[in-house]
């Protein structure tokens, strides 16, 4: 029956069908003829016209090529720029819906992963449009060698740019700040910095706002290979008419290829490098590079839901891990005995040690550095683990390192619920189950959310109390039999691949691949987990062991044991 299917469906066919569901992150399923097929930016009951573009025994992905009929859930969006524009998808429904989707999309995400736990609730954010505190936007053109453009990404384009002129999700003055400084460098005649030729001088504009004050900080970040006329650069902008106030405006340099934004110089052109931004009556220091919730209300919400998933903090040591500015540490830290948060951008901690001195807390300590180092040094165990990562979760060896300290409780906040799964499933096999969790939506219109998860350690169900004594007499375990006895427990030693292979190079004479040794254990029904060592992928078209080498393999899985 596969073949049957595999023959009618090739890449480059097109077909049309009805989007069943919308799985995290906005993967439209559509069913043809039993076969399962991906295609993003569908949404469930939209008839879509699509072309299949990738094509795996497990796996086919579509291209959306139209729209045919709208899903029944689907309304107008409030943007112009709506699906040609890359940064929200979720605008054509309305919000109770996309909180509901959101909602849903988690819950089949915890039943995949093989996990068990209950969603409480999913938290709205105060306000869906206008949230955005901070916005990268990008130097481009709309189409090859077209005028000059800035503002997001095209949908599903690396190098395409849509000029925003009403972008719904950041306030109004950034729409007007926008098109100023984008008419400015039209007039001038300024280049974008080419992705591939890597020539020109414009890249990115970076604007943050403080939702509490208004005030507003610009960078405008370009390569060295043009000169900006700084004097009149920031007149343009001053002589803006907006309801905020540009208390900074920065031209950072950047020449590395990458298409992000990083700093070989900053310079200050106008005013300060910094807003104060505020949150449960403190007071925090916002720079250019530090991270910050992007949704000031929304980050209230989450907030207060941590707080609680925390607990009593009083008189508690408090680990603080991916701290950013120290806003989640500085809120635990009135009551807490000692509060240490770990951040690897070092401008952040420098931004999170003045806020705690400008908040009068005397009990927080910021460490710069990678938490996978940062925690060989962190030796006094912690009360309260609290863990906000980036999006691609915690990376591995940090995940067992912090799972050492072995704490009761701890609190994950994630950004990507499939980063999250995957660390939990650790988190799991070390002992710990999810107690509580909830989401927060801090991105409204698009396909992102936030959860929050409370990790306990497992309590055995019930104690047994055995009474074993030492020396000669009856009902004694004499101690010259505690080894003999302890041999007969020990289990055997696991046997490596690499130990397979010194066998079969000192008896034989000639060198084994480990994929040989694990297509020959297949063969034999093994189990693959019996060698804990990593199999590496052939470096060439896959070839088969010759009989010679099989035989080998076979002989040294016997003198170890394994068959």
């Amino acid at each position: 029956m596969y073949i049957e299917r595999d023959y009618f469906m090739k890449k480059g066919d097109i077909f049309e069908g009805k989007v069943i569901r919308t799985e995290f992150p906005n993967k439209g399923i559509i069913d043809i003829e039993g076969q399962k097929v991906i295609v993003k930016n569908a949404l469930e009951g939209q008839v879509v016209r699509f072309s299949i573009n990738k094509k795996k025994r497990d796996k086919i992905e579509g291209r959306l090529l139209e729209v045919i009929e709208p899903s029944p859930i689907e309304q107008p969006a409030a943007c112009k720029h709506f699906g040609i524009c890359g940064g929200c998808r979720y605008q054509n429904l309305s919000y109770e819906q996309q909180l509901d989707l959101k909602k849903r999309q988690v819950e089949e995400l915890i039943e995949k992963s093989g996990l068990s736990f209950a969603i409480e609730n999913i938290y709205g954010s105060p306000i869906t449009e206008g949230y955005r505190n901070k916005m990268e936007f990008t130097f481009g053109d709309e189409e090859k060698d077209g005028p000059l453009a800035l503002g997001m990404h095209k949908k599903n384009s690396f190098y395409d740019i849509v000029t925003l002129e009403d972008c719904r999700i950041v306030d109004p003055d950034f729409n007007v700040l926008l098109q100023a400084i984008l008419k400015y460098f039209k007039e001038k005649g300024e280049t974008y910095f080419h992705k591939i030729r890597h020539e020109g001088f414009l890249r990115h504009l970076v604007m943050r706002r403080s939702v509490k004050t208004g005030d507003i900080l610009i960078n405008l970040v370009t390569t060295t290979q043009s000169r900006l006329d700084e004097s009149e650069f920031v007149n343009m902008i001053l002589s803006q008419k907006i309801d905020g106030k540009v208390v900074g405006i920065l031209h950072t340099l950047n020449d590395n290829l990458a298409d992000v934004v990083q700093s070989d110089e900053t310079k200050t052109l106008y005013g300060q490098d910094y807003f104060y931004e505020y949150l449960y009556n403190m007071r925090f220091k916002i720079s250019p590079f530090s991270f910050f919730q992007t949704n000031t209300l929304g980050a209230e919400v989450l907030y207060d839901q941590v707080r609680e998933y925390v607990g009593e903090t009083k008189d508690k040591l408090v680990y603080d891990l991916y701290t950013g500015t120290g806003t989640i540490a500085q809120m635990l830290a009135p009551v807490a005995s000692k509060v240490v948060g770990v951040e690897i951008v070092e401008e952040a901690v420098e931004a999170a040690k003045k806020n705690a001195v400008d908040n009068h807390l005397d009990n927080c300590e910021f460490i710069a550095g990678d938490v996978l180092k940062v925690v060989d040094n962190l030796t006094q165990k912690p009360d309260i683990l609290v863990l906000d990562p980036p999006r691609d979760g915690i990376h591995p060896k940090a995940l067992r390192k912090i799972i050492n300290f072995n704490v009761d409780e701890m609190v994950y906040v994630s950004c990507k619920p499939t980063s999250l799964m995957r660390d939990l499933l650790v988190f799991k096999e070390a002992g710990y189950e999810v107690k509580r969790c909830c989401l927060v939506d801090m991105f409204p219109g698009t396909v992102h959310v936030e959860s929050i998860v409370l990790l306990s350690h497992k309590s055995p169900d019930s104690h047994i109390d055995v009474k074993v004594e030492f020396g000669e007499g009856e009902e004694k375990v004499p101690l010259d039999k505690i080894a003999e006895r302890a041999k007969q427990y020990q289990p055997a030693p696991r046997v490596t691949y690499k130990m397979i292979q010194e066998y079969i190079e000192e008896k034989y004479g000639f060198k084994v691949h480990t994929a040989y040794i694990a297509e020959v254990k297949r063969n034999l029904g093994l189990p693959m987990y019996d060698a804990p060592n990593m199999v590496e992928e052939l470096k060439q078209p896959r070839r088969h062991p010759t009989a010679e080498k099989v035989e080998a393999i076979k002989d040294a899985l016997k003198h170890f044991g394994v068959i």
